[in-house]
């Protein structure tokens, strides 16, 4: 899995950086066919208090997921991406495998339409 993390208006130090891959970990757990995580980390100065921002881009094979949080602090902000970003790679595994349970195969429903056989005439 390729991680790169980057930072907007503020400098990645090096705890930041250990904290998003520790916290990727997780989500490497659950899905283990990401092409790339793009992390961006931000503080944002526009209202009276700033506020931190961890954003993250996840790769997988035809689908491109979102995540951000807000929050006062760096590392919750982090926590909270992370958690976001591992909901949706949940979500999305356990769609794919019921898309694949559900094959292009007969189920049990197609007997169902099937009319009965008729009884040999004796």
């Amino acid at each position: 899995m390729n991680v790169s993390i980057s930072g907007h208006h503020i400098s990645v130090t090096d705890a930041m950086d250990t904290a998003v891959r520790e916290k990727l970990e997780k989500v490497e757990r659950h899905f283990d066919q990401i092409q790339s995580i793009q992390v961006i980390l931000s503080l944002d100065n526009s209202g009276a208090k700033k506020s931190h921002k961890a954003e993250a881009i996840m790769r997988v094979s035809g689908k491109e997921m979102f995540v951000q949080a807000l929050d006062d602090d760096m590392y919750k902000a982090i926590n909270e991406m992370a958690d976001k970003l591992d909901r949706q790679v949940r979500k999305y595994k356990t769609k794919m495998e019921s898309k694949k349970t559900q094959g292009a195969g007969r189920d049990g429903r197609y007997e169902d339409l099937m009319p009965a056989e008729a009884e040999p005439a004796v």
